[in-house]
């Protein structure tokens, strides 16, 4: 019953995903490609249904649609595509959030045309033709100077001549030329009158959800703890014990939220506070998340705001996952030991968990004992999955927004489909990461772009980013057998 929760779970996120983003450049019917994607994991949830999770499916029934359906769906989304040109590709990230009026057929008249060419100086940008679009001008023409400033001053000419009624969008081609879009800004009517945008922070709403997420949290950490119902009715201040899983798991996804928060406010990005996603089983809660209601300028705020949620949220993990780690116990060795038993945790699967384990119980842990985690080890382990999880350079995640950032828009859909495949490689040494891989199946490559998504970034950043998808490797990657043998674990 909880599988098929989770089945269903991930087709609501996935066809949200679709619509989102896919249904934007694309005529093909969205359940038609939601069907698709969901096709492998629908296939491999019949299996189990059908023979019993023991049972090892066939390899063929494993691999033939994990490649067959990526195929298929690209496929469609390219027949959908045939009278859609690529300049469609290039919505302003964040601004379709909010409804806004249908723009004219025709952007500008002819009259500001002339005004329009003005805004491309000959020394920064060669401006070759205009086409117009209903929704965008599209000019074309030679980038003669640094995208950074060729960016600068031609937005600040067309602020000039037309203030806020426009935003421009400065990206690569599909052949990797830059061009410029002018689009219609979606906080201004027509006219002059600026849209009345209502108020993202709802402290109230934040809060409330904060505390309905200690409630459920709390309930899942006794049951960690080993609160069973009948000591529960007898005695209800017990729940009490589910506290420190509560409130340790809630600090780390609150510091990961909150770097985003405080990153996208540094960039002056509008966005909601964080919100936590309550559910009465499972782990309590489904994660936190943050609305950035605003398009994000450049790759390097795409890069700031996406590093500073896992580099936050690492900042509580460790400190807590070390703590519980000292205050868990050793148990013998078993066949149920695995990385998703946490009576009987085996951190062999991580490279960073298996030292930390070892650090924190130094001898007592070897190749014949597991780790009966603490409450508070529990919620720092989840904390540094969580951290893993949306440090996977695909789509939307963090790891998307930093590949993205990092090598642009087209080369980090290509990292992103190697990282599904690695996943799926992955799973089948570790059975525990196959949902994690089934999800990202699901989850869509592309990425919103920024409005200047050319210029690049920093040294320091690339490096930066590098490090965070070695730190995703550490965590993913089992300990080496010849490590293992050394620490005697």
């Amino acid at each position: 019953m909880f599988f098929l929760l989770w089945l269903f779970v991930l087709g609501l996120i996935s066809y949200y995903l679709l619509q989102s983003s896919i249904s934007r450049i694309t005529r093909t019917p969205i359940w038609l490609l939601w069907l698709v994607m969901m096709a492998p994991a629908l296939i491999w949830s019949g299996w189990v249904l059908a023979n019993g999770a023991k049972k090892t499916a066939p390899p063929e029934l494993v691999i033939i649609p994990f490649l067959v359906c990526p195929v298929l769906y690209w496929f469609l989304v390219q027949l959908g595509r045939q009278e859609i040109t690529p300049e469609t590709q290039t919505p302003v990230a964040g601004a379709a959030t909010e409804e806004a009026p249908k723009p004219p057929l025709r952007p500008i008249d002819a009259a500001e045309e002339a005004s329009l060419r003005d805004c491309f100086p000959w020394s920064i940008f060669s401006l070759r033709d205009l086409e117009f679009r209903p929704q965008a001008v599209i000019c074309r023409g030679q980038l003669r100077a640094n995208p950074e400033a060729a960016y600068q001053a031609v937005r600040e000419n067309v602020e000039q001549h037309f203030g806020d009624r426009f935003l421009v969008i400065f990206q690569n081609s599909l052949s990797g030329k830059p061009f410029f879009a002018i689009v219609p800004n979606p906080s201004r009517q027509s006219g002059e009158t600026p849209v009345k945008t209502e108020s993202l922070t709802r402290p109230f709403f934040a809060l409330a959800l904060v505390l309905i997420t200690v409630f459920t949290t709390t309930i899942v950490g006794s049951q960690i703890a080993g609160v069973t119902e009948k000591t529960l009715q007898s005695n209800p201040y017990i729940l009490l014990q589910g506290l420190p899983y509560s409130l340790a798991l809630i600090a780390i996804l609150g510091f990961h939220e909150s770097g985003h928060y405080l990153a996208a406010k540094f960039y002056k990005i509008r966005t909601t506070l964080p919100y936590f996603i309550p559910i009465p089983f499972f782990l309590g809660t489904f994660g936190a998340f943050i609305q950035i209601r605003s398009p994000i300028p450049n790759r390097r705020a795409l890069f700031d705001i996406s590093i500073a949620g896992p580099l936050a949220g690492l900042v509580a993990t460790v400190p807590l996952l070390i703590w519980g780690l000292a205050r868990s116990t050793i148990v013998p060795l078993s066949e149920k030991s695995g990385m998703l038993n946490f009576d009987s945790f085996s951190p062999k699967f991580s490279l960073v968990m298996t030292l930390l384990s070892k650090l924190t119980l130094g001898g007592a842990l070897n190749a014949e004992t597991a780790i009966n985690l603490h409450p508070v080890a529990v919620a720092g382990y989840l904390g540094l999955i969580v951290t893993a999880f949306n440090l996977m350079p695909v789509g939307q995640f963090d790891g998307g927004h930093i590949v993205h950032a990092m090598f642009g828009q087209r080369a980090s859909m290509a990292i992103g489909q190697f990282a599904r495949v690695c996943m799926l490689l992955l799973a089948f040494l570790e059975q525990g990461l196959l949902l994690w891989a089934i999800i990202l199946f699901l989850t869509p490559l592309n990425d919103e772009p920024a409005l200047n998504d050319v210029s690049e970034l920093d040294n320091g950043r690339d490096f930066l980013g590098l490090l965070a998808i070695g730190l995703l490797l550490l965590i993913l990657l089992p300990a080496p057998k010849i490590l293992l043998q050394w620490l005697n674990t």
